[in-house]
């Protein structure tokens, strides 16, 4: 079975809000077999340059999972708080 990863890249605008945010996401991700791989500051580029400075990975058991939670009613809600939290780029990756 192929696993998918989201991967976010993070500069935060807003801490309390962001603080907000990543208390109500877990919450999300129950019912789409995910967990938080990790979370992390960028300690500094190896090679080329991202301008994003922190990082979460979340990985799921398919892609459909992945697809499921990000379009889910309960993730969706708090898209408007995400954005005035951080800027986020989101990817999703299968592996």
């Amino acid at each position: 079975m192929t696993q998918a990863y989201v991967v976010g890249q993070i500069t935060v605008k807003d801490e309390a809000l962001w603080t907000e945010y990543r208390a109500k996401v877990p919450a999300t991700l129950a019912g789409w077999n995910a967990e938080v791989v990790f979370r992390g500051h960028q300690g500094k580029a190896l090679s080329g340059g991202c301008p994003l400075g922190d990082i979460v990975v979340i990985r799921f058991a398919s892609l459909a999972d992945a697809d499921g939670w990000h379009g889910s009613a309960a993730y969706q809600a708090l898209i408007a708080l995400r954005a005035k939290a951080a800027d986020v780029v989101l990817t999703l990756y299968e592996a």
